[in-house]
């Protein structure tokens, strides 16, 4: 009889230890994400008050640092899943 958990082409297993790190990851980019409108909009209102102008260009920088985060939190998540996979002895062509 064969493992219901096993891979197979059709289907893939994905443990709890996975979703929840998948979960992880995902949260971590949503709020990077947030980040990122939160300091472009901000800076954006600064520029309109003149007294405000070098605030704003400090937002502004946040925003492009937290621009720069966003593929590091996918390369840390690529490599994270990655190694969990070869130490499970299994990979998965659905992941991006």
């Amino acid at each position: 009889m064969s493992d219901p958990t096993a891979s197979t082409p059709g289907r893939w297993h994905i443990g709890h230890g996975e979703l929840l790190l998948r979960h992880r990851y995902e949260t971590a980019s949503i709020v990077n994400d947030m980040l990122v409108a939160i300091w472009f909009i901000a800076g954006s209102v600064m520029f309109f008050h003149p007294a405000m102008f070098n605030l704003g260009t400090w937002m502004f920088l946040l925003g492009s640092i937290e621009l720069a985060i966003r593929p590091t939190i996918r390369m840390i998540r690529h490599v994270h899943l990655r190694r969990l996979h070869h130490a499970a002895g299994h990979e998965s062509d659905q992941d991006f």
